[in-house]
């Protein structure tokens, strides 16, 4: 037996009430901050631009695509609105999967929610948790399977499996139309990671074209097409094919016990994950030890080879901004620069800023033994000053990471924020009222009402 049907078996046998409480508040949780990522991801390279060329492909008013307020065929909203919620790095992710698991299934859920209420069926705010519970939880389970590295952008691939889990759930969909959906949504996926390589903007792209399919695929699946069964396990499977070796232990043996939803990283900064632990460090180091970043001769960080593959590249002195953002000296150097980092540090001027690409120029990435193909910590940092004196740090936990969380405070502020910066801003009150929406959510009968507050406030 494939293990898709193990998977199967979980996502239809699993309901609302069993679900313990750390999830249902962690779903709440990385629900909030996708929306503020994705609304603030509206002014992203080449947003309008791929709204405007979804109008061209297909005719439909299914949904919305979030703080714009088009309406589009519930596929184009999907990849739209992932998109949004992935192109500025700064949605969560779970590191041991290195999957964005929450920016696919929410592209793709809210879409097909809007198709729904439009044909009289509401999907309930409990609907919608228990999906985005069990989304996440197969494409995390399939996904720390793997022992060994990427070779396929996982945030878009194994996410094509968190968004049919979620559709499929709030859809009712009956074992065999699931395990058809999830085969259809193999036949269509898609992500290389040479766009990852050369910081194209193509690679957000990728996660929003596996929300288009995985709607597409749930649609087919109910209409009844079929594909193949041993979509994980076949020798041409998902596992065998675009992953290499992996434990079938591993894969399954923490279902139903380990709910990976828990497990999710805040990411603090709007980089890529692999940038945070050298950040963080630095950070922790200039706070400790009260240094400029003027005073700063030099930085060497031993970091896992995955960080190093992922975020090791070379600043250059015109970079775009999906370049930088997978800049791990850039990065550095502009949080020391500004103490933190926001989504301006992108702009055209900090970009060429002289004092940013000096700095960066002296921060040296080096490889460590850690075996681990996909391991993300630790981390060491090692600071000399231009007074000969020397600050080492070691990061395990990196900041947002489970063991060393966001503060309430802190993930609420990342979402006001988020809300302000979008291009067509919602405005307070609205946000504050998603917030509240959102700490409500099993109680809410319909979540396109979510919808409704992530809309352009005129007045702003």
């Amino acid at each position: 037996m494939d293990a898709i049907d193990d998977f199967v078996d979980h996502v239809l046998g699993t309901g609302f009430d069993d679900l313990p409480p750390q999830a249902i508040r962690a779903a709440k949780t990385f629900t909030l901050d996708s929306f503020g990522v994705g609304l603030s991801g509206g002014a992203g390279p080449w947003v309008d631009e791929m709204i405007q060329l979804s109008t061209q492909w297909g005719q439909g008013d299914d949904a919305r695509v979030w703080g714009h307020g088009l309406r589009l065929p519930a596929p184009a909203a999907a990849l739209c609105n992932a998109y949004q919620i992935h192109n500025a790095e700064f949605d969560c992710v779970h590191e041991g999967a290195v999957v964005h698991s929450m920016t696919v299934l929410l592209g793709s859920a809210m879409a097909v929610a809007e198709r729904q209420h439009g044909m009289g069926q509401a999907i309930s705010g409990k609907d919608l948790l228990l999906a985005a519970i069990l989304g996440v939880d197969v494409a995390c389970h399939i996904s720390v399977g793997v022992s060994t590295g990427l070779k396929f952008f996982r945030p878009g691939t194994a996410g094509a499996f968190a968004a049919v889990t979620a559709i499929g759930k709030m859809l009712k969909f009956d074992a065999d139309t699931l395990r058809h959906a999830y085969s259809v949504a193999y036949g269509q996926m898609c992500g290389t990671m040479q766009a990852h390589t050369e910081g194209s903007m193509l690679l957000g792209m990728q996660v929003g074209f596996n929300a288009r399919n995985a709607v597409v695929a749930c649609d087919m699946a109910a209409a009844g097409l079929q594909g193949p069964r041993n979509i994980l396990e076949g020798p041409f499977g998902f596992l065998n094919l675009f992953e290499g070796d992996y434990d079938r232990d591993v894969l399954l043996g923490s279902i139903g016990k380990t709910w990976r939803i828990t497990e999710l990283s805040h990411k603090p900064f709007p980089s890529g994950r692999a940038t945070h632990g050298i950040v963080d460090g630095c950070l922790r180091l200039q706070k400790d030890h009260g240094f400029t970043a003027d005073e700063v001769e030099s930085i060497v960080a031993t970091v896992p080879p995955l960080i190093h593959h992922l975020v090791g590249r070379p600043v250059q002195d015109e970079m775009s901004t999906n370049y930088a953002r997978l800049c791990a000296t850039y990065v550095t150097a502009h949080a020391l620069r500004h103490k933190g980092i926001g989504v301006d540090a992108y702009d055209a001027g900090n970009l060429t800023q002289p004092d940013s690409q000096d700095l960066a120029r002296r921060i040296r990435i080096d490889i460590d033994d850690n075996p681990d193909p996909n391991a993300l910590v630790p981390v060491t940092m090692n600071v000399t000053l231009k007074s000969g004196a020397v600050h080492d740090i070691t990061v395990q936990d990196v900041y947002g990471a489970p063991a060393n969380p966001m503060t309430h405070a802190a993930h609420l502020d990342k979402f006001r924020n988020n809300c302000a910066v979008a291009p067509r801003p919602i405005g307070e009150a609205a946000a504050q009222a998603l917030i509240d929406q959102v700490e409500d959510l099993e109680n809410l009968d319909d979540v396109t009402r979510l919808v409704d507050l992530m809309m352009p406030n005129p007045a702003t």
